[in-house]
């Protein structure tokens, strides 16, 4: 596909500004345990997990049999180190009480824990997946919506730490239920805070994001309004759904510039590229193809590499990593219906698990007991025979004190 004189410049320009957005250099300072610099010590420097948030919603992976869950959850950690989670609440508690959505959600949530990937809940409010059961008066909502937003936030503490707290406000007024009326009557701006300030009060450390798919003034008079009051929003949601065609990259990266002017970190919360025939509700089945799949493959390696190299960008998720579970039954997972994977999940193998990842190497201290390196953000494993300490390299300057007590090792 040929692309326009910008989108060749602003790819031209990515590995530059990965290069400085995406990285930094690390000392590392050996000592014994008086203190004392220890020269010609091998030091083994091994990336663990990206800071990047590379992630897809993971709400099927206890809906397969045994041997397509853990073929499923086997594609999911071998790409991926963040998870969305489903809390719906017409889904959640399709009863007054009856939370049957609980057990599900901590079931993926430990395992996420268990296999070191972030997670996330959405949404704890919208106007859609509405109860069947819950009043249409928003007088009455409210009260029924701070306490689940409390509920759930406290609960799930330590396993669920971020939280799409409310969906769609810009549009959500022109639904007849709860939570439409009460957009309808308050305003976005007021019931985004509200919301937000509920969750903030249940988690004082919960990251909190406004998440929504109307990129439009009426978003981004949202997001001024918000920073104007101090509303505790830690990041804005940006979705992408791509249905009906490709973003072309310099709409991406105008998004991008666009809401990066409110000082919030930007997350692309829901990402989705069809491999197969574009549209929103086609007949079913709704097949990848091979041309399809072509296509994804190359706009999904230049959308990622885009927006990974805006210094805004936190996070980016894929909607839906399969296409047996995806959006309307288009062809739009990462895996093809059997679970085999499709170009474009290799293409992103090889960026978030090799060209965008540190490899281990081993240092040699020098006479001051220093080593130093430079790699891509995220959290390491920094060894000396087997002495291991974690380390988070960061942004900006970052210096390691390594106590190694043990027999010296090297020359001496």
């Amino acid at each position: 596909m040929q692309l326009a004189p910008k989108a060749e410049e602003l790819l031209a320009g990515a590995a530059a500004r990965i290069e400085r957005h995406r990285k930094a250099d690390c000392t590392i300072r050996v000592v014994d345990s008086r203190g004392k610099p220890l020269p010609n010590q091998t030091v083994q420097i091994e990336m663990i997990r990206h800071a990047f948030l590379f992630g897809a919603n993971i709400f099927p992976l206890y809906e397969f049999n045994e041997e397509r869950h853990a073929l499923y959850a086997q594609r999911f950690r071998e790409l991926l180190n963040y998870a969305t989670l489903g809390f719906y609440w017409g889904a959640y508690e399709p009863e007054q009480g009856r939370k049957t959505g609980r057990d599900i959600q901590k079931r993926i949530a430990e395992w996420c824990k268990q296999h070191g990937i972030a997670t996330k809940g959405h949404p704890l409010v919208w106007h859609e997946v509405y109860p069947r059961w819950a009043t249409n008066d928003p007088d009455g909502v409210k009260p029924l919506l701070r306490a689940r937003v409390r509920e759930i936030v406290s609960e799930f503490r330590g396993l669920i730490d971020r939280w799409d707290v409310i969906n769609e406000a810009t549009v959500g007024h022109k639904f007849e239920n709860g939570v439409g009326k009460w957009l309808a009557r308050d305003g976005a701006t007021k019931v985004v805070t509200e919301t937000l300030q509920w969750a903030r009060a249940a988690n004082s450390k919960a990251f909190l994001l406004y998440n929504d798919y109307n990129i439009s003034p009426e978003f981004e008079k949202l997001a001024e309004e918000l920073v104007k009051r101090n509303a505790p929003l830690d990041a804005i949601g940006i979705q992408s759904h791509m249905h009906t065609g490709e973003w072309t990259l310099e709409r991406a990266w105008e998004v991008c510039e666009t809401y990066a002017r409110f000082g919030k970190p930007l997350h692309f919360t829901e990402v989705t590229v069809l491999s197969g025939q574009h549209g929103w509700q086609l007949p079913r089945p709704w097949r990848s193809t091979p041309e399809g799949e072509q296509r994804q493959a190359d706009y999904v390696e230049r959308f990622y590499t885009l927006l990974f190299s805006h210094p805004a960008v936190e996070a980016i998720t894929w909607w839906d990593l399969a296409d047996s579970h995806a959006w309307q039954g288009a062809p739009a997972g990462l895996l093809r219906d059997d679970l085999s994977p499709k170009p474009a999940y290799e293409r992103l193998r090889k960026l978030i698990r090799e060209q965008w990842w540190t490899p281990t190497q081993s240092l040699i201290t020098d006479s001051q007991g220093i080593a130093r390196f430079r790699g891509f953000l995220g959290s390491y494993r920094v060894s000396i025979g087997e002495h291991t300490q974690g380390v988070e390299l960061k942004r900006g300057v970052n210096e390691v004190r390594v106590r190694f007590s043990g027999t010296r090792r090297g020359n001496q």
